[in-house]
């Protein structure tokens, strides 16, 4: 039975992230420390040779993937975008504390989400059926070698929601630039959907 390895790479720094504020779907570009980070590791020839990239729609993974895999096709996938923080966009959590509905939302559970943001429950699947597509994508183009460009938030739900063996989210956070190798098969997938964790990529 044919086996699938997939890069997750979490995407290079923003400003968003040096002033740490939640940004989900706020559409920021790397930043020059970003975007030199990045470049430093590809120089360094850290990440793994691919057929295929995908990458969330936002401009810092579309970036990065550019950086990292400037010759490789590329498919944008929707469903690997970061959580959308509704109105805690652009704030930190030293302007959020006092919020209460923030201190709830910090809690967690299947259907805390912020103001007009997400819940965990629809990012949730909304990460799996992103990673269903980048699957089936594979299959069908007999890609057996592929990086995914995406988010923190996206591959600490994925590893921990549907990786193997089992870990806590925090087990799996990573910075920017750096990532985790999955294996995929169809068999684990029709009977979980579940997947391997193979480990860090460096």
């Amino acid at each position: 039975m044919k086996n699938y390895r997939l890069y997750l790479i979490r995407h290079g720094i923003t400003s968003g992230n040096l002033e740490g504020k939640y940004i989900g779907t706020t559409d920021l570009p790397l930043c020059e420390e970003g975007e030199d980070a990045i470049s430093s590791l590809a120089a360094l020839d850290v990440y793994p040779k691919v057929q295929k990239v995908y990458s969330s729609p936002l401009k810092r993974c579309l970036q990065t993937a550019d950086i990292i895999y400037p010759e490789r096709l590329l498919k944008r996938i929707d469903g690997i975008a970061e959580l959308d923080f509704g109105e805690y966009e652009g704030k930190t959590q030293a302007e959020l504390q006092s919020d209460e509905k923030y201190l709830e939302w910090l809690k967690g559970g299947y259907d805390a989400a912020p103001p007009n943001g997400e819940s965990y429950g629809h990012f949730t699947l909304r990460c799996l059926e992103g990673l269903e597509e980048i699957f089936k994508d594979m299959m069908a183009n007999e890609v057996t070698s592929a990086a995914a460009i995406t988010h923190s938030g996206v591959i600490m739900n994925l590893l921990s929601g549907y990786g193997l063996p089992k870990m806590k989210p925090i087990d799996f956070a990573c910075n920017q630039g750096e990532g985790f190798e999955i294996q995929l098969s169809t068999f684990l997938w029709q009977h979980g959907p579940v997947f391997e964790i193979v480990g860090k990529l460096f």
